[in-house]
């Protein structure tokens, strides 16, 4: 997502929420985002098979390299997930759902959606979500 999307995101006062063009910018952004996942995943992918662990003399060099390669393909099952959550948030695009809260069915703001284009909920009902979650969690 390093890439910067050259369109305006402001809301114009006589124009509707989620028009084209800003389904535009966010479709472009996810599809950037999940580029730049699918090429880290594959860079991942070639590391892993070139890392060759049998070469390591030291028990102790081997056990910190099976660490790595752990938390290495953790974060990737992580990058997978998020993949599918861009996904959705592509086909919620396409169905034009996009950009509005799942709990209210209100526009969820576009700075939001900008930090976090995978967004389902507005800021008040993910924080109201959040905090039930902090009350199960404490009892």
């Amino acid at each position: 997502m390093s890439e910067t999307l050259n369109i305006d995101l402001t809301l114009s006062e006589d124009g509707p929420f989620m028009n084209d063009r800003q389904k535009e910018y966010f479709r472009k952004k996810l599809l950037a985002w999940k580029a730049e996942i699918l090429r880290e995943s594959r860079e991942t992918l070639a590391a892993l098979a070139s890392d060759n662990n049998s070469n390591l003399a030291d028990i102790a060099d081997r056990a910190s390299s099976e660490t790595d390669r752990s938390i290495e393909l953790r974060a990737r099952d992580r990058q997978r997930k998020l993949i599918s959550k861009i996904d959705a948030a592509l086909e919620r695009i396409d169905d034009g759902t996009y950009g509005f809260c799942e709990e209210t069915g209100e526009p969820i703001s576009l700075k939001r959606l900008d930090a976090r284009p995978i967004a389902t909920l507005s800021l008040e009902a993910q924080e109201r979500h959040e905090r039930r979650e902090k009350v199960y969690r404490d009892e």
